[in-house]
């Protein structure tokens, strides 16, 4: 739903919370969840220095989840609940990903691009079922990480949150 994406946002940023270095994160340096190479891409160009990634504007930081994550699974055009459960798990761990697995509940190909066929497949299944998958099918993906042990305690606890939110967004 259009008018879901800033209170999405809002509990994404939660989430992600502020500057991050960590060791053992793949994705390298973070800040607001956004990565090094993100931001690069973002702006079409190497950044400067980290400072930058630092310094990210609350502008740009809308705009590359807007583009990026929310409408890449077409969240404008989902259920509320499964707006921000699809949202929320793109930013975690890819909108290819975050697809998939919606497309494998609502028995459609699961292609990692959502589309008319899925949204059509969607629209057949209740957001409670569908919020409910998403948590149980995000945990078992957690659990399969080799870097469960470092990270897993935090996944669980946002995978838990954003069930919870989810079915507060979808009124079940």
């Amino acid at each position: 739903m259009e008018a879901n994406f800033f209170k999405s946002l809002e509990m994404v940023l939660k989430h992600e919370g502020g500057f991050v270095d960590h060791p053992k994160d793949p994705g390298g340096a973070t800040n607001k969840g956004i990565t090094h190479r993100t931001y690069s891409e973002f702006l079409g160009r190497p950044l400067e220095d980290v400072d930058e990634l630092k310094n990210i504007s609350d502008d740009h930081v809308e705009l590359i989840y807007k583009q990026g994550y929310w409408d890449k699974v077409k969240g404008d055009e989902l259920p509320g609940g499964v707006d921000f459960t699809t949202f929320d798990w793109a930013v975690n761990s890819g909108p290819g990903r975050a697809a998939k697995y919606l497309q494998s509940i609502v028995e459609a190909t699961p292609d990692g691009a959502i589309g008319p066929r899925t949204l059509e497949q969607v629209a057949q299944f209740e957001p409670e079922y569908i919020i409910k998958a998403m948590a149980e099918d995000r945990e078992g993906y957690y659990r399969s990480l080799k870097t469960f042990d470092t990270f897993g305690k935090g996944w669980l606890r946002r995978n838990s949150e954003t069930l919870e939110a989810s079915l507060k967004m979808g009124n079940v």
